[in-house]
């Protein structure tokens, strides 16, 4: 930018990141509006995405000055089957977020279900939580309610707390009780830690079961509970603070 000092190092954020958390893009989309020309502070037009800017300052994307960012901000909903988690598909299909549209702010999702599974989705504001939430290293469980077609003895899903490699993706422990058999099909409680893409469905394919429900019923300290299918509820930011803890709020700015 033209005669304009950035701010020291220690001061304010990234441009970016900023107009990803008043809702205006993504960041890789913050950044193509950079590309554009079209991001002005302080009545200059921005020319790089690393620049970091301070609420105070006059920010604009087309000549709209865009505002303060709203605080870190968490929501549950029952994702029905049927909807991708993602904010667009390239084949068409109906997502998460069209179903939203209009109802909250632009949210992005902590991780991701698949187009037939139901059950617990966090969605939230702020990209630093999403990522900080789908950390392995969070050590948060993701427990189901699956539904699958064959036969299993609890000896066998006992096993499969040693962790297990199939086809050659190490899976780390699984958490399984058999909880009833019902004609052809079992119902199985599961809890895993990492969320490797399809790790259930995977898990219980190679014991000879074929997984034809899917629910999510916690993330962690956040749980499906009795919320309808399609519906969505803010968890208070008492709540959220005391589920993060003092280590987390701080580094996600909460």
């Amino acid at each position: 930018m033209k005669d304009q000092p950035a701010p020291t190092d220690d001061a304010g954020e990234r441009i970016a990141k900023f107009l990803a958390r008043a809702g205006v893009a993504s960041r890789r989309e913050a950044e193509k509006l950079i590309e554009q020309g079209v991001v002005t502070v302080n009545g200059e037009t921005l020319t790089t995405p690393a620049f970091k800017v301070t609420p105070d300052m006059d920010i604009r994307v087309d000549g709209t000055r865009i505002g303060k960012p709203e605080g870190v901000r968490l929501w549950r909903l029952h994702k029905p089957a049927g909807l991708v988690t993602t904010h667009k598909d390239p084949q068409g299909r109906p997502t998460v977020f069209d179903a939203l549209q209009g109802q909250l702010p632009r949210v992005i999702s902590v991780g991701r279900l698949d187009l037939t599974t139901e059950g617990l989705l966090l969605l939230t504001n702020a990209g630093g939580l999403a990522r900080r939430l789908e950390l392995p290293s969070t050590g948060w469980t993701r427990r189901y309610r699956v539904r699958a077609y064959g036969r299993v003895k609890q000896s066998a899903l006992d096993a499969l707390a040693q962790g297990i490699e199939i086809d050659g993706v190490a899976y780390g422990p699984v958490r399984a009780q058999l909880d009833q058999q019902q004609g052809g099909n079992v119902w199985i409680t599961m809890s895993i830690n990492e969320g490797k893409n399809r790790e259930i469905r995977n898990v219980c394919r190679h014991l000879g079961l074929q997984v034809n429900r899917l629910i999510r019923t916690a993330y962690g300290p956040f749980q499906l509970g009795k919320l309808a299918k399609g519906a969505f509820e803010e968890v208070p930011g008492k709540q959220l603070k005391e589920q993060l803890g003092r280590k987390v709020c701080e580094e996600v700015g909460l």
